[in-house]
């Protein structure tokens, strides 16, 4: 029997609003697991995207593509850690083709890591133990005093100074500078272009790094007996010209099979994710960060809310031996400074 009752259809056995769907919760939920399937299938195939930038692309083919490129490769880190994320939520989700495919992309990513974490067996190197402080000043900002309290504190053999101006020299020699090393190799400049090696030995200017926009001095620094190179290094940033940042690492100089060990401290606006930065590890050097199981430690940026990166270096002839590894926060810096003491093949 049928019938209308205040508005409400009457059939025997149930009661329905008038131009309402009898289903309409059901419905609503299959539309939102709908956009939720959706969405996690979109963070899954980025994530694939990315594992094939960083794994075939700067992996396989060693190349960092264009600028944007060049600039997501430094995230690697934050790679493996969103893809167990992604399979944590869709295990619970219940999409299992979702969970197994971020599981398998997760464990790609974290294996490029892996290395950075653990501390490598050094080579026997029975020379005097160098150690060296590299720092990007930030235009000049980083705070002076500091500076030189980390070089008494560390006892400081070499300094490179990245960013380097002519105000910042005048802080740091009134810092005393001249007290605790009184032999440099400075290009001042303005803006990030100036740069500056100081040593607590003394040291002769060398040429070694090639044609570069920002200032990159070297000299041969004289310990006892025994001499070191050591290159002050400042590519350019990828993102302002990538062609231009790939020639000036390129151009970096390689280690020498005898003769002195060389040294490259400073900001290399680069990752080891990057292509272009492991060809320059490829030409006789170790990372002294990977060296120590210490290479996920960030090193830029400290002032803006972003992702934290590592682009901060001291690379090692690999005929010497990592004996230390620090990154440090100095005031007045957007980058961390990195120390390293070095063992000096004999």
């Amino acid at each position: 029997m049928l019938g209308r009752v205040g508005g409400v259809t009457v059939t025997g056995e149930q009661t329905t609003p008038t131009g309402v769907e009898p289903h309409a919760p059901s419905v609503r939920i299959k539309r939102r697991n709908r956009w939720f399937t959706a969405a996690l299938v979109a963070a899954v195939v980025g994530l694939a995207a990315y594992a094939v930038l960083r794994l075939v692309v700067s992996g396989v083919l060693a190349t960092d593509g264009n600028r944007f490129a060049a600039a997501a490769l430094a995230l690697n880190p934050y790679a493996a850690p969103t893809g167990a994320l992604l399979a944590a939520i869709a295990l619970l989700a219940r999409r299992w083709w979702a969970a197994a495919v971020a599981v398998a992309l997760s464990i790609a990513l974290a294996a490029t890591l892996a290395p950075r974490v653990l501390a490598d067996p050094q080579p026997a190197a029975f020379g005097p133990t160098i150690r060296v402080l590299a720092l990007n000043m930030f235009y000049g900002n980083a705070d002076a005093e500091e500076v030189i309290g980390l070089v008494r504190e560390r006892d400081i053999d070499v300094l490179a100074l990245l960013e380097l101006d002519r105000a910042a020299v005048s802080a740091l020699d009134k810092a005393g500078l001249d007290d605790v090393m009184p032999h440099r190799v400075f290009e001042p400049a303005g803006a990030a272009v100036g740069s500056g090696i100081a040593s607590r030995h003394p040291l002769r200017e060398l040429s070694l790094a090639g044609p570069s926009r920002l200032a990159q001095p070297s000299a041969r620094v004289r310990i006892g007996e025994t001499d070191v190179e050591v290159v002050a290094a400042h590519p350019v940033v990828p993102v302002f010209d990538a062609d231009e940042w790939r020639q000036e690492l390129r151009d970096m100089p390689a280690a020498p099979d005898d003769g002195p060990a060389r040294i490259l401290a400073g900001d290399f606006n680069a990752t080891l994710d990057h292509a272009a930065f492991r060809h320059v590890l490829d030409s006789g050097y170790v990372d002294a960060a990977e060296q120590t199981g210490a290479a996920l430690e960030t090193t830029w940026l400290r002032r803006r809310a972003a992702p934290p990166v590592t682009l901060d270096h001291v690379l090692v002839d690999d005929r010497a031996a990592v004996r230390d590894f620090e990154v440090i926060d100095v005031d007045g810096s957007d980058h961390s400074a990195v120390f390293a003491a070095i063992t000096l093949p004999g």
